[in-house]
């Protein structure tokens, strides 16, 4: 082999090493697709601080159900969300008709993240893509600590870059499931629920509903009285 020749190939497989060397650094450093910005216990602390100089809330809650299976029942719910620096909420509805007394607690549910770690078992799913939703979001998965023979587990999909909790999903031992969607506003520098739509089908309810928040009382008085109904 000649002396060019030689130089070369010896060029070509220098270049060739440093490539691979190059394409093998780059994919060993870079994320997975699926990996999620922070684990789930962060991921938490950062939905529940993403509006730190927030000390508390009210704002009036505007709520139309309609019961599929039973057109004629149609409640209207009022009623006013509260919340209390570090995590308290509750969702406060001024009458409830006896067969709707279950929807306060999931909108206390939606409400309060805080209470996850307490109740669930919560696992980082990393980034999925799910719906319509133009981009992952995090998907922590639930499961009671303490056995449900109604509720089988629950999933929360929180946007990675804003901490909002977008949508949460109730599975249930039945077969069947509650989905409820969340979408926000800004009112002064603060991110906040605007509207809420859920959808609930489980053996003998199948429902739709949608809230509407009217403007929010912020870092006001809050007794914790209201958080004990």
């Amino acid at each position: 082999m000649k002396i060019s020749q030689l130089f070369v190939a010896v060029l070509a497989y220098l270049l060739l090493t440093a490539g691979l060397a190059a394409l093998a650094q780059a994919v060993g450093s870079a994320a997975p697709a699926h990996a999620s910005p922070a684990p789930a216990p962060e991921v938490i602390a950062r939905m529940l601080h993403r509006n730190g100089a927030m000390k508390s809330y009210t704002a009036r809650v505007h709520v139309n159900l309609h019961m599929l299976n039973f057109p004629f029942l149609a409640p209207v719910l009022d009623g006013t969300s509260y919340y209390k620096q570090p995590d308290k909420y509750a969702v406060v509805f001024d009458r409830v008709p006896g067969y709707a007394k279950g929807f306060q607690k999931l909108f206390n549910d939606v409400a309060d993240p805080a209470s996850w770690q307490a109740e669930w078992n919560v696992s980082d799913r990393g980034l999925v893509k799910i719906g319509d939703y133009p981009s992952p979001l995090i998907e922590l998965f639930m499961t009671k600590k303490i056995y449900s023979t109604i509720t089988s587990d629950a999933e929360a999909y929180v946007d990675p870059h804003s901490y909002e909790l977008l949508e949460m999903v109730w599975n249930y031992r039945s077969g069947g499931k509650i989905v409820m969607r969340q979408w926000y506003r800004q009112q002064g520098p603060y991110s906040l629920v605007s509207q809420q739509h859920v959808e609930i089908n489980i053996p003998h309810v199948h429902a739709v509903g949608d809230s509407q928040f009217g403007t929010y009382q912020t870092n006001v008085a809050v007794s914790d009285a209201v958080f004990k109904k």
